[in-house]
């Protein structure tokens, strides 16, 4: 039994996450990591140096950067390990456990102290003392993140390019959080090392450490809208994030064009690690087909699903008894 028409070979608009896009995202994660080390520690002494509560800021979050791309480097060896007999469906998901501690550590590590160091610095007016060197190290940083980020961005639109869709689109639909986390982070940093310059040169203009108390606060808030975006995106696939709706909506129809299927009561997919998917459907097949057809016919829809969504692993097909007028295939996500 065939089913037709044959499988699409043109990009499925799934965001890559296979072989290549682990690959990626382990160097650009290493990348990342040796970069926010570095420049943490350089602007430490820059801080203590010169006594800004901005550069100390800065050097929290490099710090707090540091330990989540450690986080997330864990997130990409614990997610991919394979399934065995206690985890039938893989460890995928325990990459979002990581990812999802990365990005509470920004939120205490960087943003807490950020905020905390910069009320603490305009109301007791600590003064800003050396500033030529918290300048050097502010350029030389953001050479640093600016070669991240491009990496991180390089990755975004050569995976968005492959696929065919935006890279906004991409960084909402792709399940790949840790490539998400070091593109946001690198972004907030190099936002966080302007604001910490403009801080430093309007206290040095103006002899006022509200400026340089301000900048601390921006930095701490910037890091907090991060925080928030990656811990959602991760929450959402930890609890169980269906496919994008044109997916949903091409499975179903992939479902329905074998002929001995009458309807598809109910389609169920579930995003179960950074590339793998699980498809389980309620399939009604016509009365007068014997097993020996449904059985061929399952297997066909499973093959094909899996050579037009190579990221689909698990297929689930329960023949169920239809009812007239009905045939719902809700359950995708509107992106």
């Amino acid at each position: 039994m065939t089913i037709a028409p044959e499988p699409e070979t043109a990009p499925t608009g799934l965001p890559d996450t296979g072989p290549r896009a682990e690959t990626d995202s382990v160097g650009t994660v290493l990348l990342a990591l040796l970069a926010n080390l570095v420049i943490a520690v350089a602007k430490l002494f820059a801080g203590l140096l010169s006594g800004s509560a901005a550069m100390l800021s800065e050097a929290a979050h490099s710090f707090a950067d540091t330990i989540t791309e450690i986080f997330l480097y864990v997130a990409l060896r614990r997610g991919g390990k394979p399934a065995d007999e206690e985890h039938p469906f893989g460890y995928g998901k325990e990459s979002y456990v990581w990812a999802f501690i990365a990005a509470l550590f920004t939120f205490v590590g960087g943003a807490g102290f950020s905020i905390y160091h910069g009320v603490a610095t305009i109301i007791s007016g600590a003064g800003a003392g050396e500033y030529l060197w918290s300048y050097i190290v502010l350029a030389v940083s953001f050479v640093a993140e600016g070669t991240s980020f491009m990496r991180a961005r390089r990755q975004v639109h050569d995976q968005s390019r492959r696929w065919n869709i935006t890279a906004s689109r991409f960084l909402r639909l792709t399940p790949d959080t840790t490539v998400k986390a070091v593109f946001f982070e690198d972004a907030a940093a190099l936002i966080g090392l302007v604001v910490a310059a403009a801080g430093l040169g309007l206290t040095q203009l103006t002899g006022q450490e509200i400026w340089d108390g301000a900048a601390s606060i921006v930095i701490g808030l910037l890091l907090l809208v991060v925080a928030f975006v990656l811990a959602r995106a991760n929450v959402t696939l930890l609890v169980g994030r269906a496919v994008p709706r044109r997916i949903h909506n091409q499975i179903a129809a992939d479902l329905r064009s074998i002929p001995v299927v009458t309807g598809v009561p109910t389609l169920l997919t579930m995003q179960i690690g950074p590339g793998d998917i699980l498809v389980a459907a309620k399939v009604d097949f016509d009365d007068e087909a014997n097993g020996k057809e449904i059985e061929s016919a399952s297997d066909d829809a499973e093959r094909r699903l899996k050579e037009r969504f190579p990221e689909i692993r698990y297929v689930f097909l329960d023949p169920t008894r239809g009812e007239p007028g009905r045939d719902h295939i809700d359950g995708g996500v509107d992106r």
